[in-house]
C-alpha cells in the first residue's frame, strides 16, 4: 500500500501533536528527541534567521490509505546564505545543534522504518524543496540511487534484571571492580555519600548545578575531550523549558559533605530511563564519582521496576563496559540529480567547514 506524504502548514504543532504522541509511545526504545514537544521547543529556541543561515519549517506526515499516521518527519529547509537568492537549500531534521539533540530522524511506526524512509525519499526527489537532504536515524544498510551514507550513530541500551544483585552478577569483572573501588576509596578517606533524585520544583536549582559541573568536566585536561553542550544560553533555556513541560526529568546527584559533586540528568518514560548529560567536580575524580553515580542511577531504576536504562549515544568505554545492546542508525545525504544540486551540496559543505562526505560530488 502506497503511503501518502504531506508537508504540513507552518507551525503545525496543535494539529499533529496528539497523533504524534500516540505514535511516539509505540517506540520500543523511548528517547526524548522523537517527541512533538522536543521538536516544537527546539524550533522555538534554535531556529535561525540571520544573514548566514535561515531555517524554514518543513514537517512531513506519512499516512496509510485509511488515513492512519505511520510516520512524522520534523524537518527544516536551511538556506545559506540566509538573505540571498543565490543560496544553497538543505533539507535536514530538526536538532541541528551542538549535540543537545543526540538522535535525529523520523518518528515511525515500528517495523516500517525502511518503508517510510524510502517513501519520503521518493517524495523529496519529486518535490525538490531543497537541493539536497541530510538524513539521520535511518535503518542501517539503506541503499538507493542518489543516497550516499556518511556514518552511523550507536545508542546503548541496558536491559535490567529484577534485582540489583542479579544485574551486578552478570557484569564484567572490571565494572564490578570500578564500583567497589569508588565506594571503598570514599569510605577509606572518611567520605560518606548520598544519592539524591531531584524532580519537580527541585530541578530549577539542580539544573544550574548540573551546568556548572558539566562545564567543569569540559575544562578538564588530560582526559577524553568533552565540549560544554550547555555553554550557549539558548541551549540552557531550551532544556529548562523541556524539563518543565515534559515532567519526565529526574536529576541524579551524588552528595558528599552536603555538596553535589556529580550529577546526571535522566528522562523517565513508562518503564524506561534515558540517561542524558552529566558533570562532576574534578576535585573528586580520584574517587570515580561518575561510575558510582551511574551505578546508583541504575540501582534506582531497578528499584522503580524499570525494564531498560538507555546509556545514550557515543562508543566510550563508560557505556560499552556495561555490555549494553547496541542500536545502530545510519546517516547520509540524498543529492538530487542535476548540476545545481551537486554544486549546492559542495558549496554548503565548504561553508560549514566540514569534510565533504561524497567522493563523486564534483
Amino acid at each position: 500500500m502506497a503511503l501518502t506524504v504531506t508537508r504540513l502548514p507552518d507551525e503545525p504543532w496543535e494539529a499533529i501533536t496528539l497523533e504524534w504522541q500516540a505514535l511516539d509511545l509505540l517506540r520500543p526504545v523511548r528517547v526524548p528527541f522523537s517527541s512533538p514537544l522536543w521538536a516544537r521547543l527546539w524550533w522555538t529556541h534554535f531556529r535561525r534567521d540571520t544573514l548566514r543561515a535561515r531555517d524554514e519549517l518543513a514537517v512531513y506526515t506519512l499516512r496509510d490509505p485509511d488515513g492512519a499516521l505511520v510516520a512524522v518527519a520534523p524537518m527544516m529547509v536551511t538556506h545559506r546564505p540566509g538573505r540571498s537568492r543565490l543560496c544553497t537549500r538543505e533539507l535536514q531534521f530538526l536538532g541541528a545543534d551542538t549535540n543537545v539533540t543526540e538522535l535525529r530522524g523520523m518518528t515511525a511506526r515500528p517495523g516500517r522504518e525502511n518503508e517510510c524512509a524510502q517513501a519520503l525519499m521518493d517524495h523529496l526527489d519529486n518535490e525538490r524543496v531543497a537541493d539536497f537532504v541530510q538524513w539521520h536515524g535511518l535503518p542501517p544498510g539503506l541503499q538507493r540511487p542518489g543516497f550516499h551514507p556518511s556514518g552511523t550513530v550507536t545508542d546503548f541500551v541496558l536491559t535490567l534484571e529484577p534485582a540489583w544483585d542479579a544485574l551486578r552478577a552478570r557484569l564484567p569483572r572490571n565494572v564490578k571492580q570500578s564500583l567497589r573501588k569508588g565506594h571503598n576509596s570514599l569510605a577509606r578517606d572518611g567520605h560518606a555519600f548520598r544519592t539524591d533524585v531531584l524532580e519537580g520544583a527541585a530541578l530549577g536549582n539542580g539544573l544550574k548545578r548540573l551546568y556548572a559541573l558539566h562545564a567543569m568536566r569540559a575544562r578538564l585536561a588530560g582526559t577524553v575531550s568533552h565540549i560544554d553542550i550547555f555553554a550557549q544560553p539558548q541551549a540552557r533555556a531550551f532544556l529548562a523549558e523541556y524539563v518543565q513541560q515534559s515532567g519526565t526529568a529526574r536529576l541524579f546527584a551524588l552528595d558528599i559533605g552536603g555538596a553535589h559533586v556529580a550529577m546526571r540528568l535522566g528522562f523517565l518514560y513508562d518503564r524506561q530511563l534515558y540517561l542524558y548529560y552529566s558533570g562532576f567536580d574534578p576535585a573528586w575524580s580520584q574517587y570515580s564519582v561518575m561510575t558510582t553515580l551511574l551505578g546508583e542511577a541504575i540501582r534506582w531504576a531497578i528499584g522503580q521496576g524499570l525494564e531498560r536504562v538507555n546509556l545514550s549515544t557515543g562508543s566510550d568505554v563508560a557505556k560499552t563496559r556495561w555490555r549494553p545492546e547496541a542500536i545502530d542508525t545510519g546517516s547520509g545525504f540524498q543529492v538530487h540529480a542535476g548540476l545545481r544540486s551537486r554544486l549546492s551540496f559542495r558549496a554548503a559543505a565548504t561553508l560549514r567547514r566540514k569534510p565533504l562526505p561524497l567522493q563523486d560530488a564534483a
